[in-house]
């Protein structure tokens, strides 16, 4: 049989993933900040994109019992960007997305430059008038966070040059925290120098501010503080020797290493529970984010719940066809005239994208309000067992889009503000057959448990698992010591010895 190279032809389906698709399938999982940076990102590159009027805002209210999973006129079911999304979804799976990269910016002709810049009354250099020569932003410098390094280095004194040059060295290599974690005889090694002289350097460091900076270990950074103070005697010595009992809350081995009272070693520890055990934090620290409530969830009249848009955390946005017209109507050149039609398809695609990251969005949330229509009344105790399939399939949709739509979106109701995948949470079995418990009510049950106990009787967890047995829940002994540890609560043996010593 002749091997021999031919042609042929085949017909067949595939799914094709354009950058706009994975821009929409982006979108979904964006908190409110990373959308709103998007969101202004877009407003620069397009000159098609407009911000909407704040007095065009609107919040679409619906009513939880009634959100229906029969996709109507106009949802993410029906529509283009919802069937190739569903598509995607099923083809690949939960783990695409991380995978994908927003596309490189796209640069305006030379053409459009100017018609860019000067499309809006008061947006151009200079805000409508003047030479468009920016001043110098004062107040940027002024409010300017200083990092951990520039903060030592401005207070180093030293004009030898070589020490000098190992104290930069030493502040380099310190962490976030404020730890070095080296040692003298490796830079020393290192630079060719004498250990002598890297641990000279080392005690200048750890005399800078703040207080602790440039220590090894925690308990050292605990005594470069107390000696501050002038608290560091040779029974705080004997204490910072013996962390690990404190961490285990054992204070009689530590009342008999340290040879001091009861009183004086509960003084002994709060005072260095008022140490700071990692002092470059206050510099190194990234900025908190506030977290921003997407959806509000109010008690309606009728005894159902309102589910409503935060409309703050929504950027609206608008396509400017009056510009897109203007530039077409003076016939364009053919390079100018490819990228206006690019600009106008992503801001179309843009639009269409964020209203229906906002519907999908409210639709998942009614379905959780219904769903948890009695955490809502009653709170935590209350938390029905739920998972991302019911609510995929109650909506219609598929589990990875309510995955993503739920990362990073928050939820606001009269008890607090929560996550939305707070409300997803496992199912403990109840004993006779009866519906199952929230693996989140369960930990709140344990630690009511474990905070109404005598301390001359505190509770094991074979006795915890025999309580919550009463109360129907069929749980093991590990899980109850696995959502224990969770709720930062120590043993029975640990617990013990601190309530018996605040008691004394």
């Amino acid at each position: 049989m002749g091997l021999s190279a031919k042609l042929v032809m085949r017909q067949g389906q595939s799914l094709v993933m354009t950058p706009q698709l994975l821009q929409a399938i982006k979108l979904l999982q964006y908190s409110s900040q990373e959308l709103s940076a998007f969101v202004e990102d877009e407003l620069e590159r397009n000159p098609l994109l407009q911000r909407a009027d704040d007095s065009e805002r609107s919040s679409p209210l619906v009513e939880a019992p009634a959100a229906s999973a029969t996709p109507q006129e106009g949802d993410w079911s029906r529509d283009t960007l919802g069937q190739s999304l569903e598509a995607v979804e099923r083809e690949f799976g939960t783990d695409m997305s991380s995978s994908f990269d927003r596309e490189p910016a796209t640069h305006a002709p030379a053409a459009l430059a100017e018609l860019s810049t000067n499309a809006w009354s008061g947006v151009g250099p200079g805000g409508g008038g003047g030479s468009g020569a920016e001043a110098p932003d004062i107040e940027a410098y002024l409010t300017a966070e200083v990092n951990l390094r520039d903060h030592l280095n401005a207070q180093i004194l030293e004009r030898n040059v070589e020490a000098r040059f190992l104290i930069e060295q030493i502040i380099d290599e310190l962490d976030e925290a404020g730890y070095w974690r080296s040692t003298p005889e490796t830079l020393a090694a290192r630079l060719g120098t004498s250990t002598e002289k890297v641990l000279r350097a080392l005690r200048t460091v750890q005399s800078y501010e703040p207080t602790g900076i440039g220590a090894r270990d925690l308990a050292e950074c605990l005594a470069l503080q107390l000696q501050d103070i002038n608290r560091f005697d040779p029974a705080m010595a004997k204490l910072l020797e013996n962390l690990d009992l404190l961490a285990r809350k054992d204070f009689t081995a530590l009342r008999k290493i340290c040879g001091v009272s009861h009183d004086d070693i509960v003084d002994m520890v709060r005072e260095i529970r008022e140490l700071e055990p990692k002092p470059g934090r206050a510099y190194g620290a990234a900025p908190v984010e506030v977290a921003i409530p997407d959806v509000y969830v109010r008690a309606a009249p009728d005894g159902s719940w309102q589910v409503e848009l935060n409309a703050e955390a929504l950027p609206r946005v608008l396509v400017n066809s009056s510009y897109y017209a203007r530039i077409t109507r003076h016939k364009p050149a053919a390079d100018d005239k490819i990228f206006i039609s690019n600009c106008l398809q992503n801001a179309n695609w843009l639009t269409k994208s964020l209203e229906q990251r906002a519907r999908t969005i409210l639709k998942v949330a009614a379905e959780i309000a219904r769903h948890q229509d009695g955490f809502f009344a009653h709170g935590v105790e209350h938390l029905r067992p739920l998972n991302l399939k019911t609510v995929a399939d109650a909506i219609s949709m598929h589990e990875s889009t309510v995955s993503r739509v739920t990362s990073n979106k928050y939820l606001s109701c009269a008890r607090g503000l929560f996550e939305m995948k707070y409300f997803f949470t496992a199912s403990i079995n109840a004993q006779n057959g009866a519906e199952g418990h929230s693996s989140q009510a369960v930990r709140f049950k344990i630690k009511q448990l474990i905070d109404a106990e005598d301390p001359g009787n505190v509770l094991s967890d074979d006795t915890l698992v025999q309580r919550l047995r009463d109360q129907n829940i069929d749980i093991a002994r590990r899980t109850v010591a696995k959502y224990r540890e969770s709720l930062k609560l120590g043993s029975s043996v640990e617990r013990r010895r601190e309530k018996i010593s605040a008691q004394k």
